[in-house]
C-alpha cells in the first residue's frame, strides 16, 4: 500500500511539473535556427499579440534582399506591425553569409544571387523544412502559408512558387524579377501579386543589366507574369484596372483552380519596400503611391491551399 501511495506521489510532482504557469511571460518575438545541410540557418519569430488567444494563424514568410538580413528587413518593411494589426505569424529567415569582408546575405533564386548561387545553397530545402518546423511548432494553417520579399528576396518567391507550390499558397514579391535556370515546375496554379517601380534601376521592369547586380540577366517583367499566366491558365490577360499618374494595377484572372495575377508598377519611389523605410544609408526612398503590406495581406486572404 505505501508503494502504490509513493508511486501515486511522484505522478502527480511530475504532472505538476508539466503544468504551465499562468503567470509565465508570453514571449511574441524571438530568433530560431534550424540545421540545412550541415550549415545552421536562422530566423526571426514575430507572433501576433493575441496569439495564445486562438487555434489558427496564417503564416507569411518575409525574404530580404541581397546584402540585408531579418532584422533590417523586419525593421524596414514594417511588416511585424502590419502582422500585429492583422493578426498573422510574419517569419524573417536569414539568407547565407558571403565568405566576403562584408559577409552579405543572399538566397539562391537560380540565376541570383552572388555567393548563395556560387555555393548552389540549397535555400528551397531550407524553406520546405522550415515551413515543417513551423507549422509543427506554432498554431499555423497550413493551407495558409505565403511568401514575399524584396529583390534578391522576391527572386527566391518565385523559385518557392515554381518548387514549393504544394506548401506554400501565393506569393507577393517586390522589386525583382524571377530568374530560375530550370523550367518552372509548379505542381498547381499560384497566386502572383507582383509590386514594382517604374524608377528601380537595380531591377529594372524592363528587363536587361541592373545596377550593382553582377553576371545575371534580368528577363522582363512582361515575360515573368505571361509565364504565370500561362502556367495558371488564365483568360483574362493583363485587365488594366487603374492607370493615373500614381500607379498602374493590372490584374490576370479567371485562372485554374480560382488563381489571379496581379501586377502594382508604380510612377515613384524606386528600389524599395512601397510604404517602408530605405534599406540603407544609401538606398532608394520606397513608393509612397502604395503600401505593399496593405496590398499583400489583402491578396494572401483570397487564397488558400487545396
Amino acid at each position: 500500500m505505501k508503494i502504490l501511495q509513493l508511486i501515486f506521489l511522484v505522478l502527480l510532482i511530475s504532472s505538476c511539473s508539466k503544468t504551465k504557469n499562468p503567470d509565465e511571460p508570453k514571449i511574441y518575438r524571438f530568433s530560431e535556427s534550424i540545421v540545412v545541410d550541415g550549415l545552421t540557418r536562422t530566423y526571426t519569430v514575430n507572433l501576433p499579440p493575441d496569439y495564445y488567444d486562438h487555434d489558427s494563424y496564417s503564416l507569411v514568410l518575409a525574404f530580404h534582399g541581397g546584402g540585408g538580413d531579418a532584422v533590417q528587413f523586419e525593421s524596414t518593411s514594417r511588416l511585424s506591425e502590419k502582422a500585429n494589426s492583422s493578426k498573422f505569424i510574419v517569419v524573417y529567415p536569414n539568407g547565407v553569409k558571403s565568405d566576403g569582408p562584408l559577409k552579405a546575405q543572399t538566397w539562391n533564386a537560380g540565376g541570383c544571387c552572388d555567393y548563395a548561387v556560387q555555393q548552389n545553397i540549397n535555400d528551397v530545402k531550407f524553406v520546405s523544412m522550415l515551413i515543417d518546423k513551423l507549422t509543427t511548432s506554432f498554431k499555423i494553417n497550413s493551407k495558409k502559408v505565403y511568401a514575399t520579399g524584396h529583390s534578391n528576396g522576391g527572386m527566391l518567391s518565385y523559385r518557392l512558387a515554381c518548387e514549393l507550390s504544394n506548401k506554400i499558397a501565393a506569393i507577393a514579391p517586390n522589386g525583382c524579377t524571377m530568374v530560375v535556370t530550370q523550367p518552372c515546375s509548379a505542381l498547381r496554379a499560384v497566386s502572383v501579386l507582383h509590386m514594382h517601380s517604374v524608377n528601380d534601376s537595380r531591377v529594372p521592369y524592363t528587363g536587361g543589366e541592373g545596377a550593382g547586380v553582377v553576371d545575371a540577366y534580368l528577363p522582363p517583367l512582361d515575360s515573368v507574369l505571361n509565364v504565370w499566366s500561362l502556367k495558371n491558365s488564365c483568360n483574362v490577360q493583363a485587365q488594366v484596372l487603374t492607370n493615373n499618374a500614381q500607379f498602374l494595377h493590372s490584374k490576370w484572372s479567371d485562372c485554374n483552380q480560382n488563381t489571379s495575377i496581379e501586377y502594382y508598377l508604380t510612377q515613384d519611389g524606386g528600389h524599395g519596400w512601397p510604404g517602408g523605410l530605405p534599406g540603407g544609408a544609401n538606398s532608394d526612398i520606397p513608393s509612397t503611391y502604395i503600401n505593399a503590406n496593405d496590398l499583400l495581406w489583402a491578396f494572401f486572404q483570397k487564397y488558400q491551399l487545396p
